[in-house]
Parts: C-alpha cells; structure tokens; sequence
C-alpha cells in the first residue's frame, strides 16, 4: 500500500475548512499534516471533524512554518486578501508543494490554473497553482456554459446562499437575527462572481446575490436571451449532452429549489423553460455552497494535480 499524500490547511476554523477537515478525513490517499486555526491552537481536530482518527491539533502556525512543514499539498481557507504571505512562503521555500487557494485572489492570475474541472480539468490536472472558483460563480457558468454558442445579448442571473457564505467574520450577511424573514440584496452590479465568471466563460453576465436566513445552499436562476428560437426540450437536451459523464452535474426536468442542492456534493441544474416566442431560456442551478461551491471542488482539483482519480474521496 502506498504512503498517503499529506495535506496541510490553512483556515481549518471556518465553515469551509470544516468540511475540508471532514473529507480530508475521510480520504483514502490523503493524511492531514497540519491543520492552522490561530482561535483553536492546541485544541484537537476530531473536535469538529471526527474523521480524523488521530490526535492531531490545531496549530498557529506562521506562514514561513507553513512553508517549512512537511506535506505534498498546502489547502489555503482564507478570506480574500489573507493568503498572499502563505503563498510567497510556500513559493520561496518549498515550490514544489501544491497550493489550492479558496480565496479570490488568484482566480483572475492566468499563472494559477482556474479549479472548475467540468469545464476546464484539461487545464488543472498536474497543475502546482490552482485557484478554486467562488461558489455562486460555479453555479454561474455550469447553468451558462452549455448555451454559450446559442446566446444573443449577456446572460442575467439573480442568485440567493445561505449564510455560510459571508464566512464567519461578523456581518449584516451573517447576522441571523437581521436575517430573520429577511431577504437582502448586496453588491447589485459588479459582485466578484460576475467578474469571475465573465472572464472565464469570455461571455459578459449579470449577476446580483442576495442572503437569506437558511445557514447554507445556493439558488441561481440564469435568463438567457437566445439568438435564434430553441424549444424547452432542446435547451434541456443541450444540458444533457454537455453533463451526461459529468458525475457531479445532475440534471432534472422541473426547476431546483434551494433545498435540493443542500447537502449534497454537486450541482442540480433544472427548469430548462422557454418563453412563447422561443427567444428566450430560463435555467436554474442549486449547490451547496459550501461543498460542490468550495470543499469538494478542492479536493477535485487537488485529486486532479496530484494525479488521482478525480472523484476519489468524494460522495459522488
């Protein structure tokens, strides 16, 4: 039997990191090699992730340590802007260690290969720098991609997450009391996932999120102004022969509620309706956004740059 791949994560404490220890865990070709929560130094991991079986701790670890440590792979957790100095360690003293970044700040780097594998594995596998896509902007384009070449004007999306999704650091998006019946909208033009999924899908979008007071989940409701009239069914069979291998990608006939993709490992993608005239398609995509919109596509693009299966690990 082979030696397991050591891992190291950076950002253990927050809700992203949690899921990531629990598949870490739960793996059978990675070991964790450290586990960095500067709030949980010296408390054990299987506290908040029973998956790992030994007595590893949670350390406050510099980012010259993080670079010095042992592990084939460093995890990076962070908000945007929090990881800079962990990666100029790691890339000054070890640079042969992988690095998956969870935070924005290398997914418009063309030096950092882009994590969404249902579009873009061809570019991740083997890769030493990978940025991991933003949760809304994932749904985003696995509900745009399929019908780029049939599109006549940008796509418009209106998104609602839960909210797991504004991290832990105390916010009017995470502060359930405010949320309590409350749907609120935020950054109504510009949001970072228009941006990213813009770039990426080289299509413009879009796109205006809003919280509401369930914990976790996301909903992503795409119109999409056709160039020439489609029916409802060929929209649907457009979806189908793009995700038919794609075993993370289901595709149903009625639309996803938010429900639908709480909890599970991948995207639901459903709705396919068109309007009388036939210019125009509506589709909808739910994730969790803290599982197939961060953790599992981590371990995905990790799996894919260390040269494993690609769902090895993974609740597929």
């Amino acid at each position: 039997m082979s030696e397991p791949y050591l891992i190291g994560l950076v950002g253990a404490r927050g809700h992203t990191g949690a899921e990531l220890l629990r598949l870490i865990g739960g793996h059978p070709e990675l070991m964790l090699a450290f586990a960095v929560s500067r709030e949980w130094a010296g408390r054990r991991v299987n506290e908040i992730a029973p998956e790992i079986l030994d007595d590893c701790l949670f350390e406050a670890l510099t980012p010259e340590e993080v670079g010095d440590r042992r592990a084939d792979a460093v995890i990076l957790a962070l908000p945007d802007g929090a990881g800079a100095d962990y990666v100029a360690a790691i890339q000054k003293r070890a640079p042969e260690k992988i690095i998956i970044d969870l935070s924005a700040d290398y997914r418009f780097d063309d030096a950092w290969a882009y994590g969404l594998p249902e579009l873009f594995r061809h570019r991740i596998a083997g890769k030493r720098r990978i940025a991991n896509p933003g949760c809304y902007a994932t749904a985003m384009q696995l509900a745009v991609a399929p019908l780029l070449d049939h599109l006549d004007g940008p796509p418009s999306l209106f998104g609602v997450s839960g909210y797991s999704g504004a991290g832990t650091t105390p916010s009017p998006r995470n502060d359930a009391e405010r949320l309590k019946d409350n749907l609120m909208p935020y950054a109504l033009a510009g949001h970072k996932h228009e941006r990213e999924a813009s770039r990426h899908l080289g299509r413009t979008v879009r796109f205006t999120p809003h919280v509401h007071p369930a914990f976790r989940g996301l909903l992503v409701t795409a119109h999409l102004p056709l160039a020439a009239p489609m029916k409802a069914e060929e929209v649907r069979a457009v979806f189908i022969k793009a995700y038919k291998d794609e075993p993370l990608v289901s595709i149903i006939d009625g639309p996803p509620e938010l429900k639908d993709g709480t909890g599970r490992a991948g995207v639901v993608i459903g709705g396919f309706a068109v309007s009388a005239d036939g210019d125009h398609a509506v589709v909808v995509a739910a994730e969790d956004n803290l599982l197939k919109g961060a953790s599992v596509q981590a371990i995905q693009n990790l799996n894919l740059a260390l040269g494993l299966d690609e769902f090895v690990g993974l609740p597929v």
